[in-house]
């Protein structure tokens, strides 16, 4: 699995690729804690490359969602793959999360 961070002004863009699963979902979590504690608040996880997702997966990006319960904090999903998608439907997080189809669109509605 491959990260990659950018900037779009106050928003922290982590482009990942790769499958998340048992033991890449740590790296994917260590990424996301490393980007709250620089004070990152507004985060959207670009899921283009995402090719598979398990349940420690699933279960990072839960823990995220968690931390980022404030006024101004931001938390998102885009560019799904259909797998991916399959899997967070039927996990029941496509009504907890906030999924778009793209970076500009979930930027957008920020």
């Amino acid at each position: 699995m491959e990260i990659t961070t950018t900037m779009h002004g106050v928003a922290t863009v982590l482009a990942v690729n790769g499958r998340v699963d048992t033991t890449t979902a740590g790296d994917l979590e260590s990424a996301i804690n490393s980007r709250i504690a620089e004070g990152n608040r507004r985060l959207l996880l670009d899921f283009g490359g995402v090719t598979y997702i398990s349940s420690g997966g699933l279960r990072v990006l839960l823990a995220t969602a968690k931390k980022l319960r404030n006024d101004g904090d931001r938390y998102a999903l885009c560019r799904l793959s259909p797998e991916v998608h399959k899997v967070m439907k039927l996990a029941g997080f496509t009504s907890i999360f906030s999924i778009y189809a793209s970076q500009d669109e979930a930027l957008a509605a920020w």
